[in-house]
This record gives structure tokens, C-alpha cells and sequence, in this order.
């Protein structure tokens, strides 16, 4: 036990020193000495090689503002395309408002409140006739221009639809048959 307990430290402690003494003796980062042409050389050497008039550096132009730098209106960072120019308009007046119209003349009548449920074979009589039921359990029957419910008048009668208006010739209404 002892044997397998001295190899798990020993090696990685060997490899820990291995690689320590790699980064200490590495012989690729050694440094060179530059070559003669390249080492400094003292001023007055340079200044007797007759290298040229040397500028006068201008301070006051390093740190003038560089203009419209505050307008930049695209991030350099993303591919995109250049945005169009904002164009202000004067804003249109506002409407004034003003109030719905008022409806002239009398009210249109109620809707009719009756539901075509059918039609029933009548071969002796001639056309038509359509099965009506008023919602709470009473049945009338008619036939073209036939007066209903004391209040309608039966214009059109139709395979799937009638057609109904108040007696006065107002409120005119088409009714789908429903089936119940």
C-alpha cells in the first residue's frame, strides 16, 4: 500500500518539477544581444551623422477637438447599412373635434324576432309555405304576401331563406332557415 501511495505523489510531483525547471531553462527565450548596427547609439553620434533638422513638436495641435466628432451616428463594430438621414417635418395640425352627427328622422323599427324553421308541402295551394317560430314555443305559418303575426308581411319565400318587412313596407330583413 505504501509502494501505490509513493507513486501517486511521486509522479506528479516529479512532473511539477520538470515542468518548473522547463519554464526556468527554456532555451528559446533566451535572449540574443542585438546585433552592433542595431544597439543605441549616443546623441552626439546621431546628431554628427547629419540625420537632419528635427521639427518642432506643436503640443497645442494634440489637443485640439477634432470637429464634427459628436455627429457619428453608425457603430464601426457592426456590418450594417447607413442610416437615412432624419428629416424633421412641421407637424401637421391637430383636427378639431367634433361630435358624431346626429341621426335625423324616426328610428329604424326593431329587428324582426322571428326564425324560419321550415317549409311544409302544401300541393293544393299554390307556392310556398314557411314554417315561423316566435321563440317561446308558438308556430306560424305563411305564404307570399300573406300577413303574419298581425305585424309582418311575407315578401319572398325562398328554399333556404324569407324575406320579411313590417306592414308598412319598413324594416325590410332577410331570415335564414335555422331548423329548429
Amino acid at each position: 500500500m505504501s509502494g501505490l501511495l509513493r507513486r501517486e505523489v511521486l509522479i506528479p510531483l516529479l512532473v511539477v518539477l520538470l515542468g518548473g525547471g522547463a519554464y526556468v531553462v527554456n532555451p528559446w527565450s533566451a535572449k540574443e544581444p542585438a546585433p552592433a548596427r542595431l544597439q543605441a547609439r549616443p546623441a552626439s553620434a546621431r546628431a554628427a551623422q547629419g540625420s537632419g533638422p528635427v521639427a518642432d513638436v506643436r503640443l497645442d495641435l494634440l489637443t485640439a477637438s477634432g470637429g464634427d466628432a459628436g455627429t457619428v451616428s453608425r457603430n464601426p463594430f457592426r456590418f450594417q447599412q447607413r442610416a437615412a438621414p432624419v428629416v424633421r417635418r412641421a407637424a401637421a395640425p391637430r383636427p378639431e373635434f367634433t361630435a358624431p352627427p346626429v341621426p335625423t328622422g324616426p328610428p329604424p323599427p326593431p329587428p324582426i324576432t322571428l326564425r324560419f324553421i321550415g317549409l311544409i308541402e302544401a300541393p293544393a295551394r299554390t307556392g310556398r309555405v314557411a314554417l315561423l317560430s316566435d321563440g317561446r314555443g308558438g308556430l306560424m305559418y305563411g305564404r307570399e304576401g300573406d300577413t303574419v303575426d298581425g305585424r309582418y308581411r311575407m315578401l319572398r319565400v325562398g328554399l333556404d331563406s324569407i324575406e320579411m318587412a313590417y306592414l308598412d313596407g319598413r324594416g325590410r330583413q332577410t331570415i335564414r332557415l335555422s331548423g329548429q
